[in-house]
């Protein structure tokens, strides 16, 4: 590949660039897609139903750039959590040690590198890209030792910064353990695998054996139970509230009672007391509801009337939690009064059939919970399974019905899925290759031949279509990685999350970068294992010539993939397709909205910190191509975690050492590829000085690991005494205790935003009018309300 091809590779992508963030900057001022582009601010932010029209909202600007620059950390936090300002941690890192290194190799190695071998030079543009890459500087050049040197400056600059990073992440996570609301998953102990007796049930199994070995702590319990036609019953109600709500914000005109919320609504006069006659009833001149909604509603309604029928109107567990509630009576005016309550005594008959070996456990105190959780609690290690209880929003409850004895073996199976994918995937990355070899490309196709000749398409397909059909390709392995590891059974959805993000990111570095640089046949690519020995020497020859599909794969998967991110495709068509084609005009609630995708861009980071730090000092052009990406990445993101992305649960930057892991394996293995190029290259004094510089590297990392790696494991006993002194102290005791006993609920009645919202829509016309002259004020003092107006 040649400059040309580079430079069409980037003059494409930068032409895509522009267009969708130009394109972004005006579809996010149209109030119909503030959903899509204010989703966090629409939530937790008061906004006008106006829709006043402007010239300026048909103009691109770069205003949301400069909101995305003046962020501070304390805004990133308030909207993000510690998970997001972690995330933006890892951008200012590559930021800070790939400037370090575009300084250095860009002005000293570049130069040495392509004046490395006394050859005639073609004119800039019709040079290859190998004549920038160490493979031109000749064998035995004194020259080598600026390589070295600038290995030496790389490695320390990033060892430096990941101990300044790594040493205030753990401050971050401490702050956010102490200064935090109580939180309930403090308290909390998940035990799985409980024993089955034959005498009671699994709920009295957890009472008696906590409350024989734990007397002073334990508090109470909440079983989980097997998800079935309550579980049903609370899906098909939220969808008859919705599709109600829907109805209702149609018509003008309320004549009855709300059943669900207290408040008067016409929509539910849906509803007669006789199943036969369910009708929807409107106003001759209001619009009618379709036949299809009307079948919907009569459908729920009749599910719900013969669930009522075999109970004989009987009472009910609440939530299967112990509360007593009337089937058509179980959602109050106040969501706050929802209580689900865990006695043990007052289980009925037919929770027992449905209760699972698993329980939430509640102690007095933090201490007593984090050593409930790390202790082995029988002699059978198989046996009464503890650890930390995930935060209530971040329990994944469809997992916690899996046999415990199972999880070892889903654990198995799914890592033989994971590596069978991986070598699956090694044939459309040999196609990719064969893309970039226009020789193979000739005699495989011959009728290609006429093409390949003409200049332009010549280099469309060597530099810019092998990255973008991989990057297609790539598409396919997030989804695949998260069903993967919800098979392997992970309880919560973090750990779901961090678990798909870590094999997304082993797989993009085998297929990216080994299989790329291991390129050819298929059967090569598996011979290089009978020589394990060689690797050194086979990466040194091939990580050069592979450089140049690096550097267009950064610009086709970098920079299109953020313009990608920030104009948010995928819900603007759903968005368009639900008001446009459904008639749909009321905004989406909070279930709907996205949480950050961590599992997927966390490894794409990596993966181009892995591209810089092997290429650095190999072939440097790739620098600023990167330096690009990590630059835009800053403010995209910055810009999708104020506006777009909703927090439901917060893990406390856990996801940081795998961070710091990669990043030190990406050095060292960028160490042993130079220590295989000098070999190559015959230069011992570099050689000899690249191989304590690996050791060195090593030993930061164990010191690393020693010093801030077990406070991402296990919160520290002197924090949470202090914090258990401290509650004590101002008398919370009662307060925290009532709060565990409502924070596990597994079937939550409706979402508290549906409640909230009903009674926002339906509030009087005097307060209406004075909410109406409040916002109005307050838009004059925010202009940022300006852009995400609702239509009326």
């Amino acid at each position: 590949m040649d400059i040309g091809a580079l430079l069409t590779s980037a003059g494409i992508n930068i032409a895509i660039c522009v267009v969708l963030l130009s394109l972004y900057s005006i579809l996010r001022k149209q109030p119909s897609n503030v959903s899509v582009y204010f989703m966090r601010r629409l939530i937790s932010e008061p906004v006008k139903h106006s829709d006043p029209f402007r010239f300026e909202r048909l103009v691109p600007s770069a205003s949301w750039i400069v909101r995305a620059w003046q962020a501070t950390n304390e805004e990133i936090l308030a909207a993000g959590g510690v998970d997001a300002l972690v995330f933006l941690r890892i951008v200012v890192f590559s930021i800070r040690v790939f400037i370090i290194a575009a300084m250095i190799c860009v002005f000293l190695l570049l130069p040495v590198n392509y004046y490395g071998q006394e050859m005639q030079h073609k004119q800039i543009h019709s040079e290859s890209l190998e004549v920038f890459t160490i493979g031109n500087v000749k064998e035995g050049s004194k020259w080598f030792w600026t390589h070295c040197l600038a290995l030496y400056v790389i490695s320390c600059s990033a060892c430096a910064l990941l101990h300044f990073e790594y040493k205030n992440i753990t401050k971050m996570r401490l702050a956010h353990i102490t200064g935090s609301p109580v939180n309930p998953s403090h308290f909390t102990v998940l035990v799985r695998s409980i024993p089955c007796s034959q005498n009671h049930s699994y709920s009295k199994s957890v009472e008696d054996f906590f409350s024989t070995y734990y007397p002073a702590s334990y508090v109470s319990h909440q079983m989980v139970y097997r998800a079935g036609r309550v579980d049903r019953l609370m899906k098909d109600a939220e969808k008859m509230y919705r599709m109600l709500k829907t109805i209702e914000s149609q018509t003008k005109k309320s004549y009855m009672s709300c059943c669900l919320c207290g408040k008067s609504t016409h929509s539910f006069e849906a509803l007669n007391n006789d199943a036969e006659s369910v009708e929807i009833k409107t106003s001759s001149d209001e619009l009618q509801p379709s036949q299809r909604e009307k079948k919907d509603v009569e459908k729920i309604y009749r599910k719900l009337k013969i669930i009522e029928s075999q109970n004989k109107m009987s009472s009910v567990p609440g939530c299967l939690c112990g509360g007593i509630m009337h089937y058509f009576k179980m959602l109050k005016k106040e969501a706050e009064s929802v209580e689900c309550k865990t006695s043990s005594d007052r289980s009925q008959p037919s929770q027992t059939d449905k209760e699972r070996p698993a329980a939430f456990v509640f102690f007095r105190t933090r201490y007593a919970a984090i050593v409930a959780a790390q202790v082995l609690q029988s002699s059978n290690p198989m046996l009464w399974v503890t650890q930390l209880a995930p935060e209530p929003n971040d329990v994944y409850w469809s997992n916690l019905s899996i046999p415990y004895k199972q999880v070892w073996l889903r654990k198995i199976a799914t890592l033989l899925g994971a590596i069978v994918f991986m070598f699956v995937f090694l044939a459309p990355v040999t196609f990719v290759q064969g893309l970039t070899q226009l020789d193979q490309l000739r005699q495989t196709f011959p009728f290609l031949k006429g093409i390949l000749k003409q200049k332009f398409m010549n280099q469309l397909v060597t530099g810019y279509l092998p990255s973008v059909i991989l990057m297609l390709f790539m598409y396919a392995v997030p989804p695949t990685m998260m069903l993967f590891s919800t098979i392997e059974g992970n309880v919560s959805h973090s750990e779901r999350k961090k678990s798909a993000g870590i094999k997304v990111l082993y797989f993009t570095i085998w297929n990216v970068f080994f299989v790329n640089v291991l390129s050819g046949s298929i059967i090569r690519q598996l011979s290089v294992f009978s020589s394990v020995r060689d690797i050194p020497t086979q990466l040194a020859k091939a990580v050069p010539t592979q450089a140049t599909f690096f550097t267009t794969y950064v610009l086709t998967s970098g920079w299109a993939s953020l313009s990608c991110e920030v104009i948010q495709l995928f819900p603007l068509l759903c968005n368009g397709f639900r008001r446009f084609i459904l008639r749909r005009q009321e905004e989406p609630c909070s279930n709907h909205a996205l949480t950050f995708p961590h599992h997927t861009e966390i490894p794409r980071l990596l993966l181009f910190g892995l591209l810089g730090f092997t290429c650095s000092i190999m072939a440097p052009l790739i620098l600023p191509f990167l330096l690009v990406y990590f630059f835009l990445a800053f403010l995209v993101y910055r810009n999708q975690i104020l506006n777009v992305y909703v927090p439901k649960y917060e893990s406390g930057g856990q996801f940081w050492p795998v961070v710091h892991n990669t990043t030190i394996f990406s050095l060292v293995l960028t160490q042993v590829i130079a220590l295989g190029v000098f070999g190559i290259k015959r230069s011992p004094v570099a050689s000899g000085f690249t191989i304590p510089l690996i050791f060195l590297t090593l030993l930061f990392n164990e010191y690393c690991r020693q010093r801030f790696s077990p406070v991402f494991k296990r919160s520290p006993a002197q924090v949470l005494i202090e914090m258990d002194k401290q509650d004590e102290n101002w008398g919370r005791a009662e307060e925290i205790y009532k709060l565990l006993r409502t924070a596990y609920c597994q079937f939550p009645l409706l979402s508290l935003d549906l409640s909230t919202s009903q009674e926002l829509s339906m509030a009087g016309n005097s307060g209406q009018n004075k909410d109406e002259g409040s916002s109005k004020d307050q838009e004059s003092h925010n202009p940022d309300l300006n852009e995400i107006k609702l239509l009326s």
